[in-house]
């Protein structure tokens, strides 16, 4: 290769990673304060379809405040996902640390670690799947948000972006296809039950729950309680 073209690849490259550090940025910044239209994920869910002729799928969320979801459904997703959200800082070390030392004994059940703001970091701006690529953007995105934004604002954005089901994206048209009322609505069982299919949205149903997405509601429920039920989210100023 010659020193002319490494330099013009070099320049692209450059202009690449400006370009995208921009888009990033400017993301972090915008949805500080504005609703989120569409999230990376929904983009890529909707590709997806496309592409493989399914014509019929439709990614769909409708925005709505905090105000406007029952706040049991913030308490179930912390009490289910990330139960130290409102003390760590986007990286939870101390949970990483035993899903590593887990997942060395165990390599037949991988556990992960992320944090409520990393998976809102990955759905908002990046992609899904796994590699050290998007881990690496996910990890420096995620302690960026935490600065710009509130707990509050990354928990509201989570909510409204997370993947309930098959193009059912955010919790208010997951209350409206699941439950067939708004998502300011929804009872302690109820929140439960959604956060319960969050780890593998496409394999747990809401609408028609197995047993196993039945145990995982009950034990939601007793982490809920143990944490102090709406307290925790008044002392946290999480809703």
């Amino acid at each position: 290769m010659s020193g002319p073209l490494k330099i013009r690849i070099k320049r692209l490259l450059l202009r690449m990673a400006l370009a995208l550090a921009i888009f990033w940025g400017g993301g972090i910044i915008l949805f500080s304060f504005l609703p989120v239209p569409f999230s990376a994920v929904m983009v890529e869910r909707q590709a997806k379809a496309w592409l493989t002729g399914d014509f019929g799928y439709v990614a769909h969320s409708d925005w709505v405040s905090m105000d406007e979801i029952s706040p049991w459904v913030a308490l179930a997703v912390i009490a289910s996902e990330d139960q130290r959200f409102p003390e760590h800082w986007g990286l939870d070390f101390g949970a990483i640390e035993k899903a590593l030392s887990h997942n060395e004994r165990h390599e037949n059940r991988i556990r992960g670690a992320s944090t409520i703001s990393q998976q809102t970091m990955k759905n908002l701006l990046l992609w899904d799947g796994k590699s050290w690529l998007r881990k690496g953007l996910e990890a420096g995105l995620t302690l960026t948000m935490e600065v710009v934004w509130t707990k509050r604002r990354i928990l509201t954005v989570y909510l409204n972006i997370a993947e309930f089901g098959d193009g059912v994206f955010g919790v208010e048209e997951a209350a409206q296809r699941y439950f067939h009322k708004p998502a300011s609505k929804l009872t302690m069982s109820e929140a439960a039950l959604l956060a319960a299919v969050l780890p593998n949205p496409h394999r747990f149903r809401a609408d028609a729950p197995s047993g196993y997405v039945r145990s995982r509601q009950a034990w939601i429920l007793r982490q809920m309680r143990q944490l102090g039920g709406e307290t925790f989210l008044e002392r946290n100023r999480l809703h």
